[in-house]
C-alpha cells in the first residue's frame, strides 16, 4: 500500500482545506508526509512478509482501530474496568462520561452552549 498524494489533495479540496492545513492540524510535518508518500509501501516489511506467507493481503491481518466495532469494544472494556473497581456506579453514566472525555474540550463546550440556548420545553 502506498499514499496517493493526488487522492489526499483531492480529499482536502472536497473538504475546503489545503494540504498544509491538514498537516498542521494532524501534527504531521511536510517532510514526514512526503517521505511516506515517496515510499512504494508504507506497511512494514514484516507485515507484508507475514501476509505473503499466509497467502493473504496485508489488509487481512490489520485492524482499523478507528472502526465503529473496535471503538465500541474498547469502550465496553473501559466501562467494565471502571465498573469492576466501583461496582456501585451506573454503567450508562460511565459510558457517557468516557465518550465526552474523548471529545475535544472546545467541542464539548460548543455543544453545551448550544444546548443551553435551546428553550426547555416540557
Amino acid at each position: 500500500m502506498h499514499v496517493s498524494t493526488r487522492n489526499v489533495k483531492s480529499l482536502c479540496r472536497k473538504q475546503g482545506l489545503n494540504l498544509n492545513q491538514v498537516l498542521d492540524e494532524t501534527g504531521v510535518s511536510r517532510n514526514a508526509y512526503y517521505t511516506i508518500a515517496r515510499k512504494a509501501c508504507v506497511l512494514p516489511k514484516s507485515i507484508v512478509a507475514i501476509a505473503d506467507r499466509l497467502g493473504v493481503s496485508p489488509l487481512d491481518i490489520l485492524e482499523d482501530p478507528g472502526s465503529p466495532n473496535q471503538r465500541a469494544t474498547r469502550l465496553i472494556g473501559e466501562v467494565n474496568k471502571v465498573k469492576s473497581h466501583y461496582p456501585e456506579v451506573d454503567e450508562e453514566n460511565v459510558r457517557h462520561t468516557l465518550l465526552l472525555l474523548r471529545e475535544k474540550p472546545i467541542d464539548r463546550l460548543r455543544r453545551a452552549l448550544t444546548h443551553a440556548q435551546k428553550p426547555d420545553i416540557h
